[in-house]
Order: structure tokens, then sequence, then C-alpha cells
């Protein structure tokens, strides 16, 4: 998983709309990446549909929150309209995995990404990083709060 300090890897990804998303597009920003296994699994939509309750909450903390994994967008298109997402949902879907690799987000053996969270500072440094031990693991929203705080 990257850690604090490092300079967070630069991405280009289609969101759920299929329109081009990078990093230098939150420049300036806080940005929360969470990475998720994949769309529609049980898991997956308690994950998104917690940090969706509290979207705005993270927002008013100055940060912008989106979701990642490496289904395609229009998987992706279809997950946000089932579950009434607001964040959007960024593809890493070709070459698969490219992006969450970058971050230590992708587990080779699963063929997708491990549940986790990366805070990126409004400078492109990592400030803070977690990863469940398994992505059956939900990672709390309390986690995201903690890191914000923290990080100021």
């Amino acid at each position: 998983m990257i850690e604090a300090g490092a300079a967070a890897p630069d991405f280009t990804l289609r969101d759920h709309s299929g329109h081009e998303v990078s990093l230098s597009d939150f420049a300036g920003r806080r940005l929360v990446l969470a990475f998720y296994p994949g769309d529609f699994s049980p898991g997956c939509g308690d994950q998104l549909s917690i940090y969706q309750e509290v979207l705005g909450e993270i927002e008013a903390k100055q940060a912008i929150l989106v979701g990642v994994s490496v289904d395609s967008t229009w998987a992706h298109r279809a997950f946000r309209k089932q579950l009434n997402l607001e964040m959007a949902l960024l593809a890493d879907f070709h070459p698969k995995g490219e992006m969450s690799r970058a971050y230590g987000a992708y587990l080779e053996e699963w063929g997708t990404t491990n549940r986790s969270l990366v805070l990126v500072g409004d400078d492109g440094t990592v400030r803070w990083s977690y990863a469940t031990d398994t992505p059956v693991d939900i990672p709390g929203a309390n986690l995201i709060f903690d890191a914000l705080a923290e990080t100021g």
C-alpha cells in the first residue's frame, strides 16, 4: 500500500459517464480514493452506501471522495444508479488495475482491488492510506473522518 509522504501517482481514468478524470483535476483539493473490489457485490454495495450517507460531511471537510474499481464505465453507471450514488466512480478497467497497482491497492491473486482508502492532500502528496487485511472487510467511514482530522 502506498505510504504517507509519497507523491500520489498520476492517473487518467474514465468515470461512470465515460469522461476522463485525472489526478490533476483535483489539484488544490483533498481527494479520498476509495478502492473496492467490484460493482454489484453485496459488500461493495454496503461500503459505498455507507460512504454515500456521509458524503456531505466529507465534502464539508473540504474533501472529494471517489470510488475506484476495475469494473467498466458501463458497470459503474448501472451500479451508481442502483445505489443512488452521487460520488464519481472511476474505471481502472484497461489496462486492468494499472492505477490500483500504482497505489498498492491491487490484489493479483484476486484480480481486483483490495478495499483500501488513500487520502491525497491538496498538494498531490499522499497524506494517509489504509488497506483491509482481506477484500471481505469493509473500512468504515470513521477511518476517513479520522484521516481528514489528523491531516488537517
